[in-house]
């Protein structure tokens, strides 16, 4: 309305809205018979390209995929052109990022008005036709959207959820792709790299058209990095207290020797006769070495996550089970019990309802567990994914949870027991699917400290290549390397990890033993930028567990016996969880 005042002469100005996907946009345009707002985008080399426009507000919204935007008027007779002025001297842009609320009311008809975060309240917009439902619905496909506990006309917008779970879902999305061209063409393809920004800027630089792109240098791109992800400066950890070293005299890297898999046999042996587990730490070592047979693996593993205590008889762990059937299934009770009038406005858990149907529907179908229509398996995955959003609501649903549930169901083979596994299990991830992903800054972080410290070469190569964030190994990191193996070497390192020997941080050594696998091909063929990441996806499916544990327990004891600077009588190195002494 051209006033704010319910003037009877006021004017009615006509336009439409446009949420711009990916950049997530959103623009307001008004026109009329004789003049139309086109919307062309802006690139290099071809600055008028045209893109579908809308002639009518008979829809209110659209999406579109677009870069950036340049407006141009087009008239329809003399002085059209002054006319189109006047009328879009009330066309207004703002990134949703900037969005702080909206203000939802009716009076005969709905409106709504945006509010930004710095205080700026925008022009109300009257939906005389309706639509307001469907923008909204819309809009919640790139925001997080919820009512404000004061005010229920008020709705409150949160930008990282939405963009957070999307972009796990492009990490996890696929594993045999095409890297650039495939990043071209797919809005929703995998990503090698990153934290949710960056990897949707990468979605955005890769997805402009192909001149732009291969203008795009590799170094501006890697820069990004840094700008978007505060905290993570691979040259700038060194904590208060602590004397960094950066060089070691490592010393040879010495033979180890590991075992085949622990058997039901002598996993009975460390048993006393009421069920209590004894001399844990000599039967973690056993597991660390060799792992578990597959018998014995849906008991341990209650013990290796912590559901059993180690200390437990069999009668206490019935009761704990029993306890822990009553509080599963009255949680699963809560998502099962709400109507569908309920969950119409509860958009938070029905969000987190589609993300995880979506990711069932794909996780390991080619395991005979989960594979077919209608499998029990991908109920009981849906099943028990839901109810951990009623445990904890706050995290709820972030695409890759799948993927860290689905061996330890297929392992269990019961849903209650694999529930409260996966919550052990989450409760050491947690900080990797949390808004801020300060697990896995922390986790870069430490493992490019880790590589510095064991190959210097190989790490400078890195970063003159602008790959020193190593964040393509995000995904490795991220969900413990289930999609870089075959699902049988995934049970079994995960197991092996879950002994915490010999250090907190074991699969910051396993990232470092795969790249020292690499490293002589990525520096001797003098892959860059692009070629790095493709390589380093390639990998999935194609690495060797045995040479990887191995080696991950040589370089272990290889940072053990390196000998330090004499000036030094003792010096700890503190990994935030591993600890080496590090004797002259």
């Amino acid at each position: 309305h051209s006033s704010p005042d319910e003037s009877e002469d006021q004017d009615l100005i006509s336009g439409f809205l446009r949420i711009v996907d990916k950049v997530w946009f959103l623009s307001v345009a008004f026109f009329d018979s004789s003049s139309v707002v086109e919307w062309t985008q802006s690139l290099e080399g071809n600055p008028h390209r045209p893109i579908d426009h809308q002639l009518s507000y008979e829809t209110e919204w659209d999406m579109i995929n677009a870069v950036s935007f340049r407006r141009k008027v087009h008239t329809h007779g003399d002085g059209g052109s002054n006319h189109a002025n006047d009328r879009n001297k009330w066309a207004f842009s703002f990134n949703v990022c900037d969005l702080r609320s909206i203000t939802v009311k009716c009076e005969g008809w709905s409106y709504i008005t945006f509010r930004l975060k710095d205080g700026t309240a925008l022009p109300a917009i009257h939906f005389h036709q309706g639509g307001n439902t469907a923008f909204l619905d819309s809009l919640r496909k790139s925001v997080q959207i919820n009512e404000s506990p004061d005010d229920e006309s008020v709705l409150i917008v949160s930008t990282y959820s939405k963009a957070f779970s999307q972009s796990f879902e492009n990490l996890l999305d696929d594993t045999n792709y095409g890297l650039v061209q495939k990043f071209k063409k797919d809005p929703y393809t995998t990503t090698l790299g990153g934290f949710s920004k960056v990897t949707n800027y990468l979605f955005d630089a890769f997805r402009v058209p192909e001149l732009e792109c291969q203008q795009r240098p590799a170094e501006e791109v890697a820069d990004l990095l840094g700008e978007l992800i505060p905290g993570l400066e691979i040259n700038q950890q060194e904590e208060p207290g602590f004397e960094v070293i950066t060089r070691l005299d490592l010393g040879p890297r010495p033979e180890v020797q590991r075992r085949g898999p622990a058997t039901m046999e002598e996993w009975a042996k460390y048993q006393d006769s009421e069920g209590r587990i004894t001399n844990v730490p000599h039967l973690k070592d056993v597991i660390f070495k060799g792992g578990l047979c597959h018998a014995v693996r849906r008991e341990a593993w209650k013990f290796l996550l912590g559901y059993f205590p180690w200390n437990s008889t069999h009668e206490e762990r019935k009761l704990l089970q029993k306890r822990k059937t009553d509080e599963y299934f009255r949680m699963k009770l809560q998502w099962k019990s709400v109507s569908e009038e309920q969950e119409r406005r509860n958009s938070r858990l029905r969000d987190y309802r589609s993300l995880i149907e979506k990711d069932v529907n794909r996780t390991d179908r080619n395991n005979k567990f989960y594979e077919g229509l209608d499998n029990p398996g991908l109920i009981l995955l849906h099943d028990i994914l839901m109810t951990y959003c009623m445990f904890d609501f706050d995290l709820g649903y972030v695409q890759g949870m799948s993927d860290l549930l689905s061996p330890i169901l297929f392992v269990m083979e019961n849903e209650v027991d694999a529930f409260w596994c996966f919550v052990s299990f989450m409760d050491e991830l947690h900080e990797n699917f949390e808004e801020q992903m300060q697990g896995m800054k922390t986790q870069l972080i430490q493992l490019s400290t880790l590589l510095r410290l064991l190959d210097l070469a190989f790490w400078s190569y890195l970063e003159a290549q602008d790959s020193g964030y190593l964040y393509f190994c995000f995904r490795w990191l991220l969900i413990r390397f289930k999609r870089e193996l075959h699902f049988q070497d995934v049970l079994r390192l995960w197991e092996i990890m879950w002994t915490r020997l010999p250090c907190q941080n074991f699969h910051l050594l396993v990232c470092c033993a795969i790249l020292d696998s690499e490293k002589q091909k990525i520096m001797d063929r003098k892959y860059g930028f692009n070629e790095i990441l493709k390589h380093i996806n390639e990998l999935s499916m194609k690495l060797d567990i045995e040479e990887i544990l191995s080696k991950s327990e040589a370089i272990c004891m290889q940072i053990k016996n390196c000998k330090v600077c004499p000036k030094h009588d003792c010096i700890y190195w503190v990994f935030h969880g591993m600890k080496f002494d590090l004797w002259c």
